[in-house]
């Protein structure tokens, strides 16, 4: 139950899910069979179809893209950059192959380098160096130990005021 949200070492909270897995004996096709089952969140398909229409849409997730395929795929395919999995020959993950430290504050340099304004919106520890370098961002959806630390930074718990606050950033760059 420990997520990016409460843990902010991304290599201890994945190496204390790698020993969990190793000791319920759990491969990766066991967690695939789950995600099968997910469906996306209320609202999500219909956000990510309207802000398409709005703007570029790139997803930057500190997921696997070993665990993304059946939910992106639900949401017709946005384009998604997250990180990898090492898995033996038995199916077991091992490790994890990050696609670079702090990747989602890289990806948003990498993104304005080449001339984009970027909007950031992200609830976890691992977010906020992101939304921060981006031009504008929002917390989304934020637990409280992560609104009390980070009192500055603006907050949207729903899809349509997250699309709010995407269209003002849009304006102010007309």
């Amino acid at each position: 139950k420990i997520t990016t949200r409460d843990e902010p070492d991304y290599h201890k909270l994945m190496a204390y899910r790698i020993g969990i897995l190793r000791e319920h004996g759990l491969r990766l096709k066991d967690i695939q069979d789950v995600i099968s089952g997910i469906k996306p969140l209320p609202g999500a398909y219909d956000f990510v179809m309207e802000l398409r229409e709005m703007t570029q849409l790139a997803i930057l997730s500190d997921t696997f893209t070993e665990f993304a395929l059946p939910l992106m795929r639900q949401l017709d395919y946005p384009t998604i950059l997250c990180n990898s999995l090492r898995v033996d020959a038995d199916g077991n993950i091992v490790d994890i192959n990050m696609r670079a430290e702090n990747g989602k504050k890289k990806a948003i340099e990498g993104f304005r380098h080449m001339g984009f304004r970027t909007f950031a919106a992200g609830d976890s520890y691992n977010d906020i160096a992101m939304i921060r370098e981006a031009d504008g961002g929002c917390l989304f959806r934020a637990p409280e130990n992560i609104l009390n630390e980070e009192k500055d930074l603006e907050l949207t718990t729903t899809y349509d005021g997250l699309l709010a606050a995407i269209r003002r950033f849009c304006d102010e760059g007309k």
